[in-house]
Parts: structure tokens; sequence; C-alpha cells
């Protein structure tokens, strides 16, 4: 809770200053605002439908103080699998802190706070995230890890799908997320290519409502895709999948598959979206 409280206010507290001296973050450049809207044909977090394979609506909004200190809101609908007993939304609050270490390498640390508005207190959890990017030639390069420390929202309290109650209710478990990104524009045309490998380390079975980083408790997820821009607008297509297996999708049970017609919802699809920047 102190920790949702901390990133609540810090967000709060930046995007009301910038409210209040829009003067100050045109002239002086203290604040700087910058969001984005987005459509997607899938919510896919680090390969899994968290939309039960259809659209999502997303948006979010950060405020960056000239420090490179930074706070940022970000919400989606979902739907099946992603709801976690909520409201059939997730709303991520998030703050930290941006730098430049060196020419071109630049570090970015900070916490999300992941919540599912109108569910149990126990499906919201934190995660720290700590990434290094940079340019090697004409290729952008961005490697990082997340840790969501022991939480009850990713402990296992179901050992598998089938379970008829809570197995162990109150279990707390942490869970990491290494990553690598890359992306490199085509020269003389407005298309970017990029690339992402994921690797989730947590709990083996299932929180509270289902919650869980990584519901296998090992596995990877991948990602090849291209971006064109056209003025505001940016348009996407990416291939997305995970070595996630039919008998690991099989033992989480009915819930971690399309409430339409069972198909998984972390085998491999392809995902186009377009989005606005401002």
């Amino acid at each position: 809770m102190k920790i949702r409280m901390l990133a609540g206010a810090a967000c709060l507290a930046l995007s009301c200053f910038a409210a209040a001296n829009p003067a100050a973050a045109q002239d002086d450049k203290e604040f700087t605002v910058s969001g984005e809207a987005t459509l997607t044909t899938d919510y896919r977090y680090r390969g899994v439908s968290m939309t039960d394979k259809e659209m999502a609506i997303q948006g979010g909004i950060t405020v960056t103080h000239a420090s490179g200190v930074y706070a940022g809101v970000w919400a989606s609908n979902l739907a099946g699998w992603g709801t976690f007993g909520g409201s059939n939304t997730e709303l991520d609050l998030s703050a930290g802190y941006s730098t430049e270490v060196s020419s071109g390498i630049t570090v970015d640390a900070g916490l999300t706070w992941i919540m599912y508005p109108g569910g149990l207190d126990t499906t919201d959890f934190a995660e720290l995230h700590l990434s290094m990017s940079g340019d090697v030639g004409p290729v952008s390069v961005t490697t990082g890890v997340n840790y969501a420390p022991k939480q009850e929202a990713l402990g296992t309290w179901y050992y598998s799908g089938f379970s008829d109650g809570y197995d162990d209710p109150g279990d707390k478990s942490d869970n990491v997320y290494l990553y690598g990104d890359l992306s490199a524009g085509i020269p003389d045309t407005p298309l970017t290519l990029n690339a992402h490998l994921g690797y989730s380390n947590g709990n083996a079975g299932l929180g509270p409502w289902g919650t869980s980083l990584a519901p296998t408790g090992e596995y990877i997820d991948w990602s090849l895709g291209a971006d064109y821009a056209m003025g505001p607008l940016t348009f996407s297509v990416a291939y997305i999948d995970t070595d996630i297996s039919k008998s690991e999708s099989a033992y989480l049970g009915s819930g971690f598959r399309s409430t339409k017609n069972g198909s998984m919802i972390a085998g491999s699809t392809v995902v186009f979206s377009v989005s606005a920047g401002f």
C-alpha cells in the first residue's frame, strides 16, 4: 500500500504542477508532457493475451522533469485471463529516473504499480525496472530486467487450474523478467524494424484470481515486427510467440484459454496496431 501511495503521489504531483504552470512547461522546458493512444488487435503482455485475443484500446501520459525524474499513468481494457478478478481494466502507475550515463548510453530505473481497479487488493502488485539503451551502429539496443518482489498477487495459491479452492492461501512469490530489444530504421524511409526476446521466471502455479506474471513458472517470449510512421500516427505489425506448450496451458485450466473456442492465448499470432502520440 505504501508503494502504491508513493507512486500515485509522484504522478499526481508532477501532473498537477505541469497543469498549473503551463507557461513554465512551455518557456523553461522544466517539465515535458508526452502521451500516446493505441488501438490494437490484441493486448499481448509478454506474449500472453490479456484481452481474450480481442481488440484493446490503450493510452498513457508521462510527465518528465528536466532532471530526468518522471511519472506516468497507462491503462488498457482487459478480457478473459487478463481480468484477474478486476473490473476489466488494467491501470499502471509508474515513477522513475532516466539519465545519460555516457555519450549515447541511457539508464532508466523506476517502479510500476500494476492495478486491477475493482478487483481484490491481492491482485495488485509492484514491479521494479532497470534498463540500459544505446546505439550500436545503425541499431538501437535496449536490455533490461524487471523484478517483482515477493507479493501475494504472485503467490502460488492454486497448484493447478483444477483446484477446488485455495491450496495455499496467502502464499507469496516473486518474478524476474529479462529482456532485450533491437530496432533499426530503414534509411530514407519511415519504416523501422524491431525484435524482442524475453525470459520470465516466477511462481509455477496460480495466484489469487489466477494472477501470475509467469503462469507456467518459466517461459520465453519473442516478437518480430515493423513500424511505419505517418505524421503523428504509427502503424505497426508484429509476429508474437512464446514457448508455452499445450500441456502447460492445460495444467492452468480453462482460464488460460480463449473463452470463445478454447484456443491457446499464449500461442503464435500477428498483431496489428495504430498509435497516435504527442
